[in-house]
């Protein structure tokens, strides 16, 4: 077992301090332009709107990550209190938000600036698996969404939160993305899956929320009203774009 007790400040200089959730955070994007840099030149599309994508990305990413968080998780405190929204600082991004986020910001672009929806989606799913699993790690430093207690050998002891040895959650999941990272690399790259619209935007939805909703069985609750339910939120949030993953792929092979 692993007594956890990282500080998730990298260093502090007065008022102002570096996590380590915001550089991994901020190194996904980083990663993901680059990525899709890579994308377009090799696809030979013009890279004039690369960055107005990346500008795109971010917002869609941190305003739908933040208000999925306020009104999934926590709707009776930020509904009262709006300006708390503003706070995000003070952490509360929900990857579910996240994604219905980059849902709208593609549309947008994609109708703006000409390009197919299913095209981008296809290729976006690359950087975002890949920044799923940094961000995950930016939990781990975080000492947050933590699992439940267990007493296998690879458990963590999360000091700053108490003494129990609880499943690394974090790691599990991301370690999944990158996996999930991988095989859409390979099968961009090397298997030509780009090609067959809406293919491996579909499989990222299975993958990623599909493992989501497997490793929820592992964590504790966010909430408390989550104890009441069936299913936790994450899960039951997962289920849907589970779902419409499916559909994707079911519609890419018929075309």
């Amino acid at each position: 077992m692993l007594q956890w007790n990282v500080s998730p400040e990298i260093f502090t200089l007065g008022f102002f301090s570096i996590r380590w959730y915001g550089l991994l955070f901020a190194l996904s994007f980083v990663l993901g332009f680059r990525i899709m840099e890579k994308i377009f030149k090799a696809e030979k599309v013009s890279e004039e709107h690369l960055d107005r994508l990346m500008v795109y990305m971010v917002m869609g990413t941190i305003v739908g990550a933040r208000l999925g968080h306020c009104l999934f998780y926590e709707p009776d405190l930020y509904l009262a209190n709006p300006l708390q929204i503003l706070k995000i600082w003070e952490g509360g991004l929900a990857s579910h938000g996240a994604a219905i986020g980059i849902f709208l910001v593609l549309t947008i672009f994609s109708k703006k600036y000409k390009f197919n929806w299913f095209w981008l989606a296809d290729r976006i799913s690359l950087p975002v698996a890949l920044s799923g699993g940094f961000i995950r790690l930016g939990n781990l430093f975080n000492s947050e969404i933590f699992g439940k207690p267990t007493d296998m050998p690879w458990a963590f002891i999360f000091v700053r939160i108490d003494g129990l040895s609880r499943h690394p959650t974090q790691l599990y999941e991301s370690l999944t993305y990158f996996l999930t990272f991988g095989l859409l690399s390979w099968l961009y790259w090397k298997k030509q899956k780009g090609e067959v619209r809406g293919f491996l935007f579909g499989l990222f939805l299975v993958l990623v929320f599909g493992s989501r909703f497997i490793w929820e069985f592992f964590k504790e609750n966010q909430v408390v009203f989550e104890a009441s339910l069936p299913l936790n939120l994450g899960q039951i949030l997962s289920v849907p774009l589970v779902v419409m993953g499916i559909v994707f792929m079911i519609l890419a092979r018929m075309r």
